[in-house]
This record gives C-alpha cells, structure tokens and sequence, in this order.
C-alpha cells in the first residue's frame, strides 16, 4: 500500500536511450506515504539534493559509492561492466527492465553523465526498490526494517486489518526509541511524548510489497540517536527474554533498562509479534554516515516468536508497577476547576510550563489552595505546586500536593493566558462533573 516517491502515470509515451536503458519515461508525480502525516512527516520525497519533478537528485552531489552500497542493499544485482571505470546493475528478480551504469568514482571521465541517467532510470522505473534507493539518496538515513510471518490472504496479499496491526507496531517501537533517547525509564507515560513524537516527524516510511513488511527511513540528522537507541534495546529485550525462558527470573529486564528497553518497547514488540508465526526487525546504518560507535557494522536482525510473548508481557507489567513516583516542582495554568460544592476540597487541571516532562497533570488540593488557585486563574497567572508525580495513570496525576502559590510572569506571557481564559470560561467550573484523565 505503499505510494511511490515518484508513481509512474500511465498514458505517456517515449523511450530509454544511452548507457541506461529504461522503459517508457512515465511522468511522475509526488504521492504522501501510506501513514499518517504525524508519524511520517511532508508527505512526497523528503528534503535533500533533490533537483527536478522526477525525483532525480542531483548527479553532482551523488557519492557513486553510496548509489552503489544502497542498491546492493536493495537487492540489485551487480551484472560486471568495465572494471575499474563503471558496473552495470539490474532490478531485484533477475527481470529484463530497467539496467543501470554506476560508475566506481567519480574520478571516471563520463562519471555525472553516467550518474545522471542512472538516477533518471530509477526515478522512472516502477521497480518498488528503485524509490527506496532513491529516498536513501535523498537524505542520508538509516533505515529500519519490519517483517511478519502471517498467513497470505487472496492471491497471496495480507488483509488491510493485518497491515494496520504492523504500521501501529513500527510505530510504537519508533515512539520506544525515541522516548529512551530522552531517558532511561521503565515506564515513560506521558513523560517526553512531544518531543519524542516531534522527533520522528522527518520519518519516511514504505510498505514492502505484499504488506508483509515496512521501512523506516531515519534521517542521520536528527534521526541517528533514536537508531542507535533502537539498535541497542532490541538486542537486550532479546538477551533479557532468553533469560527469562531459560531461568524463569527477570532480573534481566530490570537491568535492560539502561539499554532503552521499556513498557512501551515490550508492549510494541508484543503488538508486532501477535497474530504471527514470528517478525523480526533489522536496522541498516546509512552507507554515507557509516556505522555509530558501539553498533556492528552490519547489524543481524532481531528475531522474535509467539513463544516470547509470555516474556515480553509479563516484562511489561512489571515495569508499570515497579517505576516509582516522581518528586517535582511544577508550575502550571489553571485549565480546568471542579469540586463537587461551593466548600472542600476541589481537582485542578494543569497545563504544565516547567518542572516536569508532561502537557497537563491532575492535582486534588485543599480548600485554601483551591481558592488560591482560583483566584490566580482569574487574574491569568500560573500557580507553583510540589508535588509526587504518580506512575500510576502515566504520569497525569501529582499526590501530596502543598505550597500552591501564584507565579508572576511577564506581560506576554499573562496576555496569552488572559487570553486562554476568556476564551474557555467554561473551563471554570464548580458543579459536579465527570473526573478527566
């Protein structure tokens, strides 16, 4: 279900000439990727040396090389040519169409000519992997893989439902590995989620034909540290599950968190193993940035069966019992009030502005600090409030909260929540009314 970078429309007519021979030059046109915009970013071909509307980069700033090293990577088969000048290379499958002249370096005479029709071909060329080595051209990017092992349904495809399962699987375990970038924990929660989630916004993804499959472009910049992060936690959530099957203890698990592994990696794993005869993952360095320090230079994929399941559950509820409570200093504006008469005690929502790592926290205060928060509510400033930070919930809720005090802040900024205010009023509320996570 994957739309191509650049999607051949039917209709036009023409023909290959020169060293690479390619089928009839269909026009392209940009296409979004099959996942959501706010997991995968602009849709179309991602920022790069992109040079003209076919999605050819430009000759000049190609490394002959990384062409090379992504198209074996892909699956291309290299078919000799001159030795020491150019090779030849030919679509995954052995097939008769698109054939491309790579040049060894660009110290060969005709090497920008030569990688100008290579590029030319591919962005023309319906082959799905032609897109991919493209995309890898683009940016360079290291590419994280996907496979299921599910039974095939008519004419050997996988049913969409299927297909859904794996994009929600790939990115929860994207969502994991940004979320350790930002911390060791056993449990995130809500703790970083934004900048987690912003961080994967120049992700691109394709589907591997058959829907059995997904890939992952992670642009070096920012994207390294979350493959890194990923490199490292899937080997040890698989060490630490072999230990578990092997001696019942997981004692392993607890000392995988400092390699990144979490609730959300093992609920992410979880999701991509059920309904499966297996899945693995397998991530590949970008040819240009080479491999990070500490990483194999070409990493096995990480293997995983319904018989880890047991493992890898029981792991994730013991993470989210076993993450402690966090003491904080926050301070927040009032968004939210409610308490169920005109005395007492009364919860507070807040929008959280410094002290903790979430958007918004509940808090249930005393009558004093109910009013004092009241009337900073009213007059547009955030309060201060100490507090633990319950795992419980994901991190919403802040228990034996004391010392609700307003906070002064410049002009703009009370403006701006003057503002907020005005326009939901509503929000002040005293009745009774139904609890919000």
């Amino acid at each position: 279900m994957h739309r191509p970078i650049d999607e051949p429309r039917f209709g036009d007519e023409g023909g290959g000439h020169g060293p690479a021979s390619v089928p009839p030059p269909y026009r392209p046109h940009p296409a979004p990727h099959d996942l959501p915009a706010s997991w995968t970013g602009v849709p179309g071909p991602p920022a790069g040396p992109w040079a003209d509307s076919q999605g050819a980069p430009d000759p000049g700033r190609v490394d002959p090389r990384v062409l090379g090293a992504l198209l074996a990577r892909h699956g291309w088969r290299r078919r000799g040519g001159a030795a020491g000048r150019y090779s030849r290379w030919t679509p995954p499958g052995g097939g008769t169409g698109t054939s491309l002249l790579v040049p060894e370096s660009r110290a060969f005479p005709d090497c920008e000519d030569l990688l100008g029709e290579a590029l030319t071909a591919l962005a023309r060329s319906a082959t799905p992997s032609a897109r991919e080595v493209l995309t890898g051209l683009a940016v360079p990017s290291d590419e994280i893989r996907w496979w299921r092992d599910v039974p095939p349904g008519p004419a050997g495809t996988v049913p969409w439902t299927v297909q859904e399962q794996l994009r929600s699987a790939a990115r929860q375990l994207l969502l994991a590995g940004a979320l350790a970038v930002r911390g060791r924990a056993g449990y995130h929660g809500a703790r970083h989620r934004r900048p987690a989630r912003a961080s994967l916004e120049s992700v691109v993804v394709g589907a591997v034909t058959g829907g059995r499959g997904l890939t992952a472009f992670l642009p070096v910049e920012p994207g390294r540290a979350v493959a890194v992060r990923l490199y490292h936690a899937l080997h040890a959530a698989r060490e630490a599950t072999d230990y578990q099957r092997a001696t019942g203890g997981m004692e392993a698990f607890d000392a995988a968190v400092e390699a990144g592994v979490s609730r959300e990696l093992t609920e992410a794993l979880v999701a991509l193993v059920r309904g499966t005869e297996g899945a693995r993952v397998a991530l590949e360095w970008a040819p240009s940035a080479g491999a990070p320090e500490g990483c194999a230079a070409r990493p096995e994929p990480v293997e995983f069966s319904p018989g880890d399941l047991p493992a890898l559950r029981e792991a994730s509820a013991r993470y989210l019992t076993d993450e402690p409570s966090v003491p904080v200093r926050l301070t927040g504006a009032v968004v939210r009030m409610r308490r169920s008469g005109p005395r007492g005690e009364g919860t507070v929502r807040l929008r959280v502005l410094g002290g903790a790592e979430v958007p918004h926290v509940r808090v249930t205060l005393d009558e004093e600090a109910y009013r004092t928060a009241g009337h900073a509510h009213l007059v547009g400033l955030p309060i201060r409030v100490v507090g633990r930070l319950e795992s419980r919930g994901g991190f919403r809720r802040l228990t034996d909260a004391s010392g609700v005090v307003p906070v002064q802040v410049d002009e703009t900024e009370r403006d701006r929540l003057m503002k907020a205010l005005q326009e939901n009023l509503d929000f002040f509320e005293e009745a009774c009314g139904p609890d919000e996570g």
